[in-house]
């Protein structure tokens, strides 16, 4: 599977997953009640969704332009990092408004959603590569089958 049709169904796979597990992790840490902590989630859900698409049209153009098309361990921390960070920047002023709290609360409380997407972006970016196979570029010299170091 290519291009945009790849893109889109790794997008919304990812986030539907995580809003299974976000939500009450939420409503927890927040002290709010599960509707509260789902419209937060599915709030960071789209944009998730929006950043997803177009953080990897970026990286797969970057990993276009680079002489190694091999999608390494160290790579793909490169992308969670990337994900994460550009993530932060966006959700931090909408958690605080949403859960009517201060920046730092929400710094904090993303913080947790850091951890836990860090992880979870590596598992299932390994995962989708393994089942759907690499985006063209990225196994062109590699080989579809070569998605490890």
């Amino acid at each position: 599977m290519q291009g945009s049709r790849r893109r889109i169904i790794q997008a919304i796979s990812y986030e539907a997953i995580a809003l299974l597990v976000v939500a009450p992790g939420l409503a927890w840490f927040f002290s709010r009640d599960i509707g509260e902590s789902i419209a937060m989630a599915t709030v960071i859900a789209m944009v998730a969704m929006i950043w997803n698409l177009l953080f990897n049209r970026l990286f797969e153009r970057w990993e276009a332009s680079r002489s190694s098309h091999q999608r390494t361990w160290k790579i793909r921390v490169l992308h969670a990092v990337g994900f994460e960070g550009g993530l932060t920047v966006a959700l931090v002023p909408i958690m605080a408004w949403m859960m009517n709290c201060t920046l730092w609360q929400a710094f904090v409380g993303d913080l947790g959603l850091i951890a836990f997407f860090m992880v979870y972006t590596l598992i299932f970016q390994w995962c989708f590569d393994h089942l759907f196979g690499l985006p063209r570029i990225a196994g062109a010299k590699a080989g579809s089958a070569q998605t490890d170091c």
